[in-house]
């Protein structure tokens, strides 16, 4: 049985490298080369790097849950979306696209932080980021909740200067503090903005729903320029006509995407801390991400998915999609029909 599985690691000679050096280009271990439930659980079964040495693009976890208010158990998605993204293959029918063909693509593992101390792991992912970027290489991160898209954000400001920022969010996630704290899953924009982060004539927020503090929660980012589309406003329609108008605004400069799981109606997405009903539906969440393509995207993530509540796996499938779908929209991927 060992010489069996060495034989079929060699034969794909697609699991790790640790050096950067490569002579082709990355491609998702197949199902016709091993059983997809078979094979290391890296994000599409994609070989495993250290770092983002001669890569265009990098899957990458961030195992936090600690800025939760409730519902804890994000610090397990990561490993869920790898586990679920087996079943994704390496070609995208409607955009006409096979990024594999295109970029240099591989998974870099998860970013360690002290999950005790959550400034203290702000620091920690900002720098890891500060790291993952500085070669260019675009970041697709698999959360962890809504706070780490703050340290990201840092980086990515630090890289690029003030970036535009589409959001799926069931919540604005603009609270000043939260029990005192000014770090939390509930206040990642509200610093982004404080530290310079966003361009906030080039932000909008799209799903926004459910329950609130107080009947002023919006306020807050509309008196910095963000666009605001409720949930309600998105029922019953295509979101393609909404997208024509947030690529306009976009224009060309830098653009990061984050995607919150509870944007989706938990029908489709219940493992998550804040599910809300009344949300998105994946296809509308497919025409927001489909309609970000061309855009000059340096980075998206996929937050707030909590395994713990996912009993069939559905929310990390999802999430595993929306990934693909990211990779999919990123400059360079070209479009084949």
């Amino acid at each position: 049985m060992k010489s069996m599985i060495c034989k079929q690691v060699l034969r794909s000679n697609r699991f790790f490298c640790t050096n950067g050096v490569r002579s082709r280009r990355n491609a998702p271990l197949s199902g016709n080369e091993m059983p997809r439930s078979g094979g290391i659980a890296s994000m599409m079964r994609l070989p495993v790097q250290e770092n983002t040495d001669g890569l265009d693009v990098c899957f990458v976890g961030v195992p936090l849950d600690s800025g939760t208010s409730i519902k804890s158990g994000t610090r397990f998605g990561p490993r869920q979306i790898r586990q679920e993204s087996c079943a994704i293959r390496s070609a995208h029918y409607d955009l006409g696209a096979v990024p594999f063909e295109d970029v240099q693509v591989a998974d870099v593992g998860d970013v360690s932080m002290n999950i005790y101390n959550l400034p203290e792991a702000v620091k920690q992912i900002k720098a890891a980021y500060d790291k993952l970027i500085s070669n260019g290489c675009v970041p697709l991160t698999m959360g962890g909740d809504h706070t780490i898209t703050y340290p990201i954000l840092q980086a990515m400001k630090d890289k690029h200067g003030p970036v535009g920022l589409i959001l799926l969010d069931a919540h604005p996630d603009t609270q000043d503090t939260m029990l005192g704290a000014s770090i939390a899953h509930g206040t990642p924009f509200r610093r982004a903005v404080e530290y310079g982060c966003l361009d906030c004539t080039r932000v909008v927020q799209i799903g926004l729903n459910g329950s609130v503090n107080s009947l002023d929660d919006y306020k807050w980012g509309l008196d910095q320029g963000f666009r605001v589309v409720t949930a309600k406003e998105c029922w019953h329609k295509s979101l393609e006509p909404l997208m024509a108008e947030v690529r306009g605004m976009m224009g060309q400069g830098p653009v990061y995407i984050s995607f919150d799981i509870d944007a989706l109606d938990p029908s489709y997405a219940p493992g998550t801390g804040g599910p809300e009903i009344g949300g998105l539906t994946t296809c509308q969440a497919l025409e927001v991400l489909r309609g970000a393509a061309d855009l000059n995207i340096v980075g998206c993530d996929v937050v707030e998915v909590s395994p713990p509540y996912d009993m069939a796996g559905t929310t990390a499938m999802t999430a595993a999609n929306l990934l693909f779908e990211m990779l999919c929209i990123l400059p360079g991927i070209k479009r084949r029909h």
